[in-house]
């Protein structure tokens, strides 16, 4: 009854709001089959002698690029993961015109599959690579069918997945965009992230509005801010509720 009364809650949250904004980590995307960093069965229970961390560096892959993209193909790149319940009730609500952004650490475009139109995505995309040596942008089956480093078919230059390695900044402009969301939102919504990994768990503290609203299977440093707390699956959550 407990969870219930939470669910309830939530639904007369976003029923009473009309500037909601959420804010999502790997938990979103594990029910589409994309595994987190830290779960049982995530990134860091796998063959690799090194930790996935110093894979995903800008210094590993500049060093050991075939060694990254072994990686990269084999972890970063799923085949057949479709949306979810959470991504398709998040860019349900927001064409009823309640959601005004979906802020990210996902790299898996799930929320623009399912439909989600404004989207600042934290740590870039894979569905986005560009070449070191003249900017050209290039297609993610390319690298995907590509066996050791991927080169540009303009130039021969190496390719690089539009993602943010560790030791890599935040785009700006895509920083700027998610900030100035979360700041003017009168609802956020936080799911499916544990909020351990800076700067972007960092940018709750931009929040000024009514109620924060923490949807995560775990505890987070977060939770005694949270105005209401849920700790369930997130897909399982945000299906349950209705947008009206």
């Amino acid at each position: 009854m407990e969870e219930e009364r939470k669910i309830e809650e939530l639904q007369r949250l976003i029923d009473t709001h009309e500037n909601i904004v959420f804010f999502g980590g790997a938990g979103v995307s594990t029910e589409s089959g994309i595994p987190d960093f830290r779960s049982v069965d995530g990134l860091y229970h796998q063959k690799y002698d090194v930790p996935p961390e110093t894979i995903l560096s800008h210094s590993y892959f500049l060093r050991y690029p075939e060694k990254f993209y072994a990686f990269y193909r084999d972890k970063m790149l799923p085949v057949g993961a479709k949306p979810n319940a959470a991504h398709k009730k998040l860019a349900e609500l927001e064409a009823a015109g309640k959601l005004k952004a979906v802020v990210t650490q996902n790299i898996d475009g799930l929320h623009q599959a399912a439909g989600s139109k404004v989207v600042y995505e934290l740590h870039g995309s894979t569905h986005r690579n560009y070449c070191m040596k003249c900017g050209a942008s290039c297609d993610t089956e390319l690298v995907r069918r590509s066996s050791g480093v991927p080169r540009c078919e303009k130039c021969g230059g190496m390719i690089k997945p539009d993602v943010v390695l560790y030791e890599e900044s935040l785009n700006e402009k895509v920083l700027d965009g998610a900030i100035r969301s979360i700041a003017a939102a009168d609802l956020l919504i936080v799911g499916g992230t544990s909020l351990a990994v800076y700067p972007a768990a960092g940018l709750l503290q931009y929040f000024r509005g009514d109620a924060l609203v923490l949807i995560n299977k775990g505890a987070t440093p977060m939770d005694k801010n949270a105005d209401l707390l849920i700790q369930q699956p997130i897909g399982q959550v945000l299906g349950s509720i209705k947008v009206r």
